[in-house]
């Protein structure tokens, strides 16, 4: 068996309580301490949590780490849109030691890479700003452009100037 893994990606632990997606193929797996693994497949990162384990599609985790056997990762949240912009915030980081990490962290950095189309920083002048990224989707054709505004800056400036992205992107010859 351990020659499919090397040919056809690992495999699911049996005990794995997560439910696949069709065409969703399993790339590597790590242990966590204290129970539960990381699951990196081709639609994003499986992790535990008290609820079970689930998964963080790639183009919302917004920074993943590792050093010294601990893996942190950074995940967004979609809070609100205006049209095709998608306005993401940061959770707090969560972290995992992994005792065995296998090719679980470069992976997840080839993958999170991998989603990142383009990316582009904008200054308020107000003391804030936000990054612009468009990023793939996995699973869907096309990408997302999501807006990840910085801490403290003004939500409604925030919306407005990505309203005018909306805008620019719905029309860009206007």
């Amino acid at each position: 068996m351990g020659w499919l893994n090397r040919f056809f990606g690992a495999g699911l632990p049996a005990d794995f309580p997560g439910e696949l997606a069709a065409g969703e193929n399993v790339i590597a797996i790590a242990g966590v301490e204290g129970g539960g693994e990381l699951v990196v497949t081709s639609l994003g990162l499986w992790i535990p949590s008290d609820a079970g384990p689930r998964r963080v599609g790639w183009h919302l985790v917004a920074k993943a780490a590792w050093a010294d056997g601990v893996f942190e990762l950074t995940e967004s949240d979609e809070t609100g849109d205006a049209g095709p912009v998608v306005v993401v915030t940061d959770r707090a980081p969560v972290r995992f030691r992994l005792p065995a990490p296998g090719k679980v962290p470069p992976q997840v950095r080839l993958r999170v890479d991998g989603s990142v189309r383009s990316r582009h920083r904008h200054d308020f002048g107000t003391g804030g700003g936000a990054w612009f990224v468009q990023r793939k989707v996995p699973g869907r054709d096309g990408t997302v452009l999501q807006v990840r505004p910085d801490p403290g800056t003004d939500p409604a400036l925030v919306e407005a100037i990505a309203g005018e992205v909306a805008e620019k992107l719905a029309n860009p010859g206007a």
